[in-house]
């Protein structure tokens, strides 16, 4: 299987590149950014691009992609509604058009976040934006699309947030995640089981098109389970 995968630099899509790159059953991974990610693997094919309102110069590069895994965003803190728009659903919407042009029947997986608004009519802005943009890529003739919404997560294996303030919280919640996880199982979910998951909805499909902490957890058991 060869993976599309937006956002590696970030925590969650840096997790699933963790993920993808020791997988037995992934064969390639392109990865599409604005700086080079500084690794190398035998797998990996990282593609360079400045233009995120136009992927069509790098789509040679994404031809043969059978998955997308969209990890790319921002917080929306400190941005107006028209700016968290053009950021996370026209960026989107623009690499969602060059991979359906060069791989139809491309299975996409969005990572959105937990709390997103599907009536796109709540109070909180970037609910909105993400709820719009979730519901416009399901409107696109892709192969499957399934909607990840991750409510906490912890980062494992060495990944990191870029947002220094958030590594700062998890330093102080980290060593809480055992608990939490005994606690309130269906609330809590890693870097690791996101990038499990994601790879198992890609490769065997999801009872459900959108899919919350719970659903990402069962999902990343089935393929550990999978893979022995």
């Amino acid at each position: 299987m060869k993976v599309a995968l937006f956002g590696a630099t970030g925590m969650l899509g840096s997790g699933a590149l963790i993920e993808c790159l020791a997988h037995p059953g992934i064969d390639s991974v392109v990865t599409v950014g604005r700086r080079p990610l500084g690794r190398s693997d035998a797998k990996l094919h990282d593609v360079v691009h400045s233009d995120f309102y136009d992927f069509s110069a790098i789509a040679s590069d994404l031809r043969g992609c059978d998955s997308c895994f969209f990890c790319l965003g921002v917080s929306s803190a400190g941005m107006t509604e028209a700016a968290y728009r053009r950021v996370t659903l026209d960026i989107t919407l623009a690499a969602a058009a060059t991979l359906l042009e060069v791989n139809p029947g491309l299975r996409l997986c969005f990572v959105s976040g937990a709390g997103t608004d599907a009536s796109e009519q709540g109070r909180v802005m970037w609910a909105r934006v993400k709820g719009e943009t979730e519901n416009r890529l399901r409107e696109l003739p892709f192969g499957a699309v399934w909607i990840f919404r991750p409510g906490y997560v912890q980062p494992v294996k060495g990944v990191r947030s870029r947002t220094r303030l958030y590594n700062a919280a998890y330093a102080v919640t980290g060593p809480l995640y055992p608990l939490l996880r005994r606690i309130a199982p269906d609330w809590v979910t890693t870097t690791e089981k996101v990038g499990l998951a994601l790879i198992r909805a890609a490769r065997e499909g999801a009872s459900r098109p959108i899919l919350e902490n719970r659903h990402i957890n069962d999902l990343a058991e089935a393929e550990r389970r999978a893979l022995g």
